[in-house]
């Protein structure tokens, strides 16, 4: 039995117990008695953040990365509404998430006081559930939102905290966090007629999706020497890189990003395609998937247009089993030429190598993944860059290149960066940002400098949103409303007190790279990119 704890140690230490190490978050007056039971309880920090958007995006990548729901915590009204953003990361990119916000008493919920709106409104759109702390049921509540958090598709829950509550001690009995539960398992014709499918098939492709990342280790393995067995390429959501390596023989490319046109030349020929934990979020199936039967293996049910296309076989439940049973199949037919598979995916690649001498994008990637460790971790904001990245950037395994894709916020990579450093403070970080997004976000710098983490901020400048800017040049309409500034750069040498080294050319952009990742601390790396290369690689029809 918890005896004669107060409510804010009851909710720590029921954190603490679920694994939590870090809560990320801007404190209020209400937060005072929460912020010292973490203060005193051991294995778990607050960590203050310049921005609450940038705490939910931590926590966002926290809970991605360990599988513990990341904790996150803003006032009322304009704290929570800035938490919002990143929560709403969580929700579309399916990572587990603990939201904590203040809330007014039951009495003045509904009252006409500063600062206060109806944060069970606010957050019901982006959460799985949005509830109250309630004082004797501290724990219960807790593990609740955890196990909600974790069960199916991963995402946020909130709990309000009523103002007034948190001093008051209690007797509660002690219980354990909730077991997640197993998914149940596909129905014996479901699976037999997923592998009649496969077998009838001379050209089937397996497309993975970000809950691909989920399978375990060895059914990964398996799966992987199973398509080479067959010859059946494989294709990617941009948050399932990492799952096959670029240099397996039946890696054929990443769908909606640089030269996606390419990758379709594949996929548009295919008879079936198999898709592994895809969640539609990402990128809808009617924008990419050929004229050909459809099996889905996920936990739900797969969304799609059954009118225009022919989802013949929808396998519903735990994903792991369903794979292990189509890998049972034998005796299937190759149709694919695999020589020319090959051939197309190296012929990416050589159109993702620099074209010129100028100092574009393509080589400042190139430059820094031969700086990057293969088990370091790079974050990446939404922008042009994010979309060479998407198919150029080398993924040795799961998790080694954190985007967001669901959501797709600007504003993203510096935060989850400073998250992946203290969840790993052994693994070299870095972050490749846009101008655009950099200043979105460039106030959590100043918590890297306060924490002391060797992270490399990489920050692409062009002074251009050229994603924007392509898509007004493909309407033949005028450049307006994209342009940053009209030159220059950050205009400093350090920034909250990270060190920032400015490269005009691959050679200053070299030298840069190898200080920065000698430092101690955080150092700002301002790339001087000529933006065009942008305009022939990215923004393609995946088909026709």
């Amino acid at each position: 039995m918890n005896q004669d704890k107060t409510v804010a140690v009851q909710v720590i230490q029921a954190l603490k117990e679920l694994g939590v190490q870090y809560v990320f978050g801007v404190p209020s007056g209400a937060w005072i008695d929460y912020m010292e039971a973490i203060r005193v309880t051991p294995g778990i920090e607050f960590i203050l953040t310049s921005h609450e958007g940038g705490a939910a995006f931590m926590a966002e990548t926290t809970g991605r990365l360990t599988g513990v729901p990341g904790v996150c915590f803003g006032t009322f009204g304009p704290g929570a509404t800035n938490l919002s953003t990143g929560v709403g990361c969580a929700y579309l990119d399916r990572s587990p998430m603990i939201v904590l916000t203040d809330e007014m008493p039951t009495d003045k919920r509904h009252r006409n006081i500063q600062m206060n709106i109806d944060h069970q409104a606010l957050f019901s759109p982006i959460t799985k559930q949005t509830t109250h702390l309630e004082v004797g049921k501290v724990q219960e509540i807790i593990f609740s939102a955890a196990h909600i958090a974790l069960t199916g598709k991963q995402g946020p829950v909130h709990i309000g905290l009523p103002q007034g509550i948190s001093h008051i001690k209690t007797d509660e009995i002690s219980q354990a966090p909730l077991a997640r539960l197993k998914q149940q398992r596909a129905s014996a014709d479901v699976i037999e007629r997923m592998q009649a499918l496969l077998k009838l098939s001379k050209f089937p492709i397996i497309a993975l999706g970000l809950r691909a990342k989920d399978i375990e280790i060895t059914v990964r393995d398996e799966l992987l020497n199973f398509v080479e067995k067959h010859n059946i390429p494989v294709v990617l959501t941009p948050m399932a890189k990492g799952i096959i390596d670029e240099s397996h023989p039946c890696y054929a490319g990443v769908l909606f990003h640089a030269l996606s046109n390419e990758v379709g030349k594949t996929h548009q020929q295919a008879d079936l395609v198999i898709a592994i934990g895809y969640d539609e979020v990402e990128f809808n199936f009617e924008q990419w998937l050929p004229k050909a039967p459809l099996i889905g293996i996920d936990i739900e049910a797969t969304d799609i247009d059954v009118n225009e296309y022919d989802l013949a076989c929808d396998v519903i439940g735990e994903i792991n089993f369903s794979v292990k049973q189509l890998l049972l199949v034998n005796d299937l037919k190759k149709g694919w030429q695999m020589e020319q598979l090959i051939a197309r995916k190296l012929a990416i690649f050589k159109q993702l190598q620099p074209q010129n001498n100028s100092f574009g994008p393509c080589t400042a990637l190139d430059i820094l993944r031969k700086h990057l460790p293969l088990n370091g971790i790079m974050t990446s904001d939404v922008g042009a860059h994010l979309h060479l990245i998407g198919q150029k950037w080398l993924t040795p395994d799961i998790n080694r290149q954190l985007m967001t894709n669901g959501w797709s916020s600007m504003g993203y990579a510096i935060p989850s960066a400073i998250a992946a450093k203290l969840n790993y403070p052994n693994t070299p970080v870095c972050a490749v940002i846009g101008d655009g997004g950099f200043l979105m976000t460039v106030g959590e710098i100043a918590v890297a400098v306060r924490e002391k983490l060797n992270i490399v901020f990489v920050l692409f400048t062009d002074n251009d949103l050229a994603l924007i800017r392509i898509k007004q040049e493909k309407k033949s309409n005028p450049i307006y409303g994209t342009q940053i500034r009209e030159q220059g750069t950050i205009g400093c040498d350090n920034l909250f007190g990270a060190k920032v080294i400015t490269a005009k050319d691959s050679i200053e952009f070299e030298l840069a790279l190898e200080q920065a990742f000698a430092s101690d601390g955080p150092v700002i790396v301002e790339a001087l990119l000529d933006p065009k290369e942008y305009d022939s690689l990215v923004l393609k029809a995946d088909k026709p």
